[in-house]
This record gives C-alpha cells, sequence and structure tokens, in this order.
C-alpha cells in the first residue's frame, strides 16, 4: 500500500472516531483508539514511536516520539486542541524531515468539526494522487 492510500483509510477512520466520540478526551485516548482501530484495519501501527537521529556530530535517542507511524510510511501527530497552531505543522515536517519521509497528518480531535481539526503535512512529496485525501466524503 502507498502512502496516499493509507492516509485515505487513516482519515476515514480518524473521521469515524471524531464522529463518534467527539471532542474532549485526552489525546492519549483518541492515540490508542485510533491506533486499535487502524489496526483492525489491516495497517501496522506503533504508538509513541522513539526515533534517534543525528545532528552536527551528535547523536540524540530519546530527541524524539512520534505518535503514530502508520505502515511505516505516514506520521500522525495526534492533537486535542481547540485551535491548531502553526507551530504544530511546523513540528510534524520536522519529523517527517528527521525521519525522511514524506507525508504526515496533524489531526486535532479538539476541533468543533473533523474537517477543521485534520492537516496534511508534506516534505518533498510530489504524487499528485493526493486528491484522493477527502475530508468530507
Amino acid at each position: 500500500m502507498d502512502v496516499e492510500e493509507v492516509s485515505s483509510i487513516v482519515v476515514d477512520t480518524a473521521f469515524r472516531l471524531h464522529r463518534d466520540l467527539g471532542p474532549g478526551l485526552l489525546e492519549s485516548v483518541y492515540e490508542a483508539v485510533l491506533a486499535r482501530m487502524l489496526e483492525k484495519r489491516g495497517l501496522r501501527v506503533e504508538r509513541q514511536k522513539r526515533v534517534a537521529f543525528d545532528f552536527d556530530d551528535m547523536h540524540f535517542d530519546e530527541g524524539l516520539r512520534i505518535d503514530l507511524l502508520v505502515a511505516d510510511c505516514l506520521v500522525i501527530e495526534v492533537k486535542s486542541v481547540e485551535k491548531l497552531l502553526p507551530l504544530h505543522m511546523k513540528q510534524l515536517l520536522t519529523y517527517l524531515r528527521l525521519m525522511d519521509l514524506r507525508v504526515g497528518l496533524v489531526i486535532n480531535f479538539g476541533a468543533a468539526t473533523f474537517r477543521e481539526g485534520v492537516r496534511r503535512v508534506v516534505n518533498n512529496h510530489h504524487e499528485l494522487t493526493a486528491s484522493t485525501l477527502r475530508v468530507n466524503q
């Protein structure tokens, strides 16, 4: 499965989770439930994955922990806040760069609607099939 297919499944699953549970729970709850729902759909999911990286001749083992890594190709940053900030997308872009991955999603379960709470972040990704990501299907 390519990252676009994985992304489409994640968005559909997260939409259902947002609709069924609604806003107001802790990020850890949404993270755990989303991971389980994605596993039920046949995707490999790693939670709180530690990612080591090197910078300026220094090695960091503990400097980076991502919420979810799905199918070894899509990073998901789970939030439960009233409103997403530009910093949240920048954070995910940094993660993508350090991991040399192309696509990630910031999913904010605290938003009033799912559509306003999901953002796609890309790192040098040039696939034009990204149009398959539809929040309001």
